[in-house]
């Protein structure tokens, strides 16, 4: 089973994650910010990966801490989970529609953290929420999970159902990434011979 576990601890915030990739996407997310846990809830119903989090920070400063801190545990847990990567698919796309708002991901599990970004919100907020977090998270993600990612916006007009959009297009890119390839068993999807 490709499981992980990671505990991170800071001034501003106390993070524990558990990632199972071989799960059935169950979510058990508790950030203490409601909008960040129901995306959190689409990541892992998406991408089939079974994520609990638990997560206490200074929210009382705002809500920017406490999301790219469980940016950063998230992908530590992903990449621990997914160990040496031998005998995965290692790229993933997807092109997900939801209402107004169409959002496309591609993503690389390369070890070569890099995000390409081009994700405009139309509003500042969605409720309390800051959509400028939305980044921040996927840029936490990213560089801790040693993931190339790319997000880009088609079209949309509703800030919610952009950030739905762009978390579970990554969900379902990630889903195709992490999955073990038949025809790869015990290959390392590189040329190189090192990921």
């Amino acid at each position: 089973m490709r499981k992980a576990s990671v505990t991170r601890k800071t001034a501003e915030t106390a993070i524990e994650v558990e990632v199972n990739l071989d799960g059935n996407g169950n979510s058990d997310c508790k950030s203490g910010v409601g909008f960040f846990d129901h995306m959190l809830d689409q990541l892992a119903r998406h991408s089939l990966i079974d994520i609990r989090l638990r997560a206490t920070g200074d929210l009382h400063i705002d809500d920017h801490h406490t999301v790219e801190d469980c940016g950063i545990a998230l992908g530590r847990a992903l990449a621990r989970a997914l160990g040496d990567k031998t005998g995965i698919r290692r790229y993933g796309h997807f092109r997900l529609a939801m209402d107004d708002a169409q959002v496309a991901c591609a993503l690389d599990l390369s070890a070569r953290p890099f995000l390409v970004w081009n994700l405009p919100f139309p509003g500042a907020r969605i409720g309390t929420f800051d959509t400028e977090l939305v980044r921040e998270f996927f840029q936490a993600f990213a560089t801790h999970g040693g993931i190339t990612l790319h997000v880009d916006l088609i079209h949309g007009l509703n800030s919610h159902h952009i950030a739905e959009a762009a978390f579970k297009s990554v969900a379902r890119a990630l889903r195709e990434a992490v999955e073990p390839d038949p025809r790869m068993a015990g290959v390392l999807p590189s040329t190189k011979g090192a990921l």
